[in-house]
């Protein structure tokens, strides 16, 4: 099954995003396309419009379905940043809890990092226990913009 890719200008820079044809397989900051993948601006027209209306802060939600391969931990971690409402944030070892592995703090920050459709999967919305922002594979920046957006709604 082939893969399809546009390119959005944004405030956080270019933003890749992909599908299979029918579901979300990837959105990456500043990344390439999927290797093999064919550009298809018309294809993507719906995920990109919902994306440039987060942006703008004008919306709160995604409502198209979502496709990225994980570990079945990494899918409970996914699943449970999908719980997270919009304009708030848990520290790394809520979302441990919450995964039902108190002990998992580090394994949850790196499914957050193996998360091939960040700000759908909404893993800026988790912060180090002390407050600080912890880590974000786009850059701390984009996490400190995600965050703003949302608590200015």
């Amino acid at each position: 099954m082939p893969t399809y890719y546009a390119t959005v200008p944004s405030p956080l820079g270019d933003i890749t995003v992909s599908t299979d044809g029918s579901a979300l397989t990837g959105l990456t900051l500043d990344g390439p396309p999927p290797a093999g993948a064919v550009e298809d601006p018309k294809r993507l027209a719906p995920f990109v419009a919902e994306l440039r209306e987060y942006l703008a802060g004008e919306r709160t939600a995604f409502t198209f379905r979502i496709d990225q391969p994980g570990t079945g931990f990494q899918q409970r971690v996914w699943r449970e940043l999908m719980n997270i409402p919009y304009g708030e944030t848990i520290s790394y070892g809520e979302l441990a809890k919450r995964v039902g592995n108190p002990k998992a703090s580090r394994a949850v920050g790196s499914a957050n990092g193996k998360n091939q459709v960040a700000i759908v999967v909404p893993c800026h919305r988790v912060i180090a226990s002390g407050g600080t922002l912890g880590g974000y594979g786009g850059g701390l920046w984009r996490k400190e913009w995600l965050l703003k957006l949302e608590s200015n709604a």
